[in-house]
């Protein structure tokens, strides 16, 4: 086969390809992490307690509770369950409202 054969064989190939779906954007981890911080922060306030009062009841220290409140560590899975518990909100409350952008 000849060099322009090939050539021209190459591009008739690209012409006729298939494109990809575009994807949706993810979510950056960052903008998830700071809009359940705010959410668990609003609920808290919702019920009236004191970050106190919710770090006694998950048996961790209120520092640690603002510093999830604030975004400056992140929240697991684990504890995110047991902070659905503590706030009575099932765990999606905190996923609810987020979009894309």
């Amino acid at each position: 086969m000849s060099l322009l054969s090939r050539v021209s064989q190459r591009a008739s190939n690209r012409r006729t390809s298939t494109r990809r779906p575009v994807k949706k954007r993810a979510i950056p981890a960052k903008k998830v992490d700071h809009y359940v911080s705010d959410r668990i922060r609003s609920r808290r306030q919702e019920l009236g307690l004191t970050q106190q009062a919710l770090a006694r009841h998950l048996k961790i220290s209120y520092q640690q509770v603002q510093k999830y409140e604030t975004g400056l560590n992140r929240v697991s899975a684990g504890r995110l369950f047991a902070l659905s518990q503590a706030l009575n909100v099932n765990i999606d409350y905190f996923y609810e409202g987020i979009r894309a952008g």
